[in-house]
């Protein structure tokens, strides 16, 4: 049975659970409790954010990981096979996959995203990366690409020809050469399924504008997040679209706020895994441009604790106020992450939903 994309349901502020199929989740800890990425606490999580009524869960990318004493997020699974498993162990939650474009051919992703789609009855949905990672690309012996959004677009304008085609077509595009080309099923959803995109360059966000439903992007300070809410909209008006924008945070709620910042202090500075965080800002820093510029210098405990994402560290109060602060900006979403989404979600869901749905932001 096809459904509304949750993505596209009533709620209005979604919330997601961000990158469980990797080896610490977005945390860089050594805490005993560190994620595991194991597939059996993947599915429990996925099972607990569906009846739940979260709205999506949507997975990193990683090949290789960031070294350290834990060889971080080195230990990833897969996101097409990955979504494929949960859409059919789940009822309602919308399942992306994340995708390097130079390394994932389109008539392959073409073919994975129908399955996934068909599998969760048009519950699939596809966040397209171009890569920041030198030595992930060299795995594959594939240099960065220099203009990596061209070829995203030809990319994706590939997936919805080989969907809408009646027959084997041909193309002789800038980045691919195709012969016949053909891919059955196509995805349930038309003209394929919703696409977002995490930039935070004007590149990227240009090819959001064009292309996508939504754009994934990060902030320093809630006072000043609707700033890239403005500048998404404003290049997606100019080709006569709209576009939703999301955001990512990391969570630590508990009953006092003494507790949640303790455990804060502990998991993303006492038992930071320091190398692994020095190893990832740096690359950040150097090829990704995912951050407001001063964000490396002030945010080290933000790296830590989730990836230089936005913290919403406090009691469900606090939580709620903060994220009611985040939709007042703009946002249409928050993808979020724990320090063990097996051990937090629970709670999170239990004390902090029914306070969204009495501040009129869930249903």
């Amino acid at each position: 049975m096809t459904r509304l994309h949750p993505l596209k349901g009533p709620n209005k502020l979604k919330l997601g659970i961000f990158a469980a199929n990797a080896d610490g989740g977005l945390a860089i800890t050594d805490v005993p409790e560190r994620w595991r990425a194991l597939w059996n606490d993947n599915l429990s999580a996925a099972q607990i954010a569906d009846r739940a009524g979260i709205d999506f869960f949507l997975p990193i990318a990683r090949w290789a990981g960031f070294g350290g004493k834990n060889k971080v997020r080195e230990w990833s699974y897969e996101t097409f096979t990955w979504a494929a498993g949960l859409a059919a162990a789940t009822q309602r939650i919308g399942l992306f996959m994340t995708v390097h474009v130079p390394i994932v051919h389109p008539l392959y992703a073409a073919k994975a995203l129908a399955t996934v789609d068909h599998i969760s009855g048009g519950r699939a949905g596809l966040n397209i990366v171009c890569g920041w990672n030198p030595k992930e690309f060299g795995m594959f012996n594939i240099p960065l690409v220099e203009k990596g959004y061209d070829q995203a677009s030809e990319w994706l304008r590939i997936i919805e020809q080989v969907y809408a085609a009646e027959g084997p077509i041909d193309l002789n595009g800038d980045f691919y050469q195709l012969k016949q080309a053909v891919s059955r099923p196509a995805s349930l959803q038309t003209p394929r399924p919703v696409t977002m995109n995490a930039a935070f360059g004007g590149p990227g966000r240009d090819f959001a504008a064009a292309h996508c439903e939504y754009l994934f992007t990060t902030f320093t300070e809630i006072a000043e997040a609707g700033k890239h809410v403005a500048d998404i909209r404003g290049r997606a008006e100019k080709v006569g679209r709209d576009v939703g924008c999301y955001t990512v945070c990391h969570v630590v709620c508990r009953e006092t706020q003494a507790e949640a910042e303790e455990y804060y202090e502990r998991y993303a500075v006492t038992l930071a895994d320091k190398e692994a965080v020095d190893q990832h800002m740096a690359g950040k820093k150097e090829f990704s441009h995912s951050h407001d510029a001063d964000a490396y210098d002030r945010y080290r405990k933000r790296f830590a604790g989730g990836a230089g994402s936005y913290p919403l560290v406090g009691t469900p109060e606090k939580i709620v106020e903060e994220m009611k602060a985040i939709s007042e900006q703009g946002y249409a979403g928050i993808a979020l992450s724990f320090a063990n989404y097996l051990y937090e979600l629970p709670y999170f869901c239990d004390r902090v939903l029914p306070l969204l749905q009495k501040a009129g932001l869930r249903t």
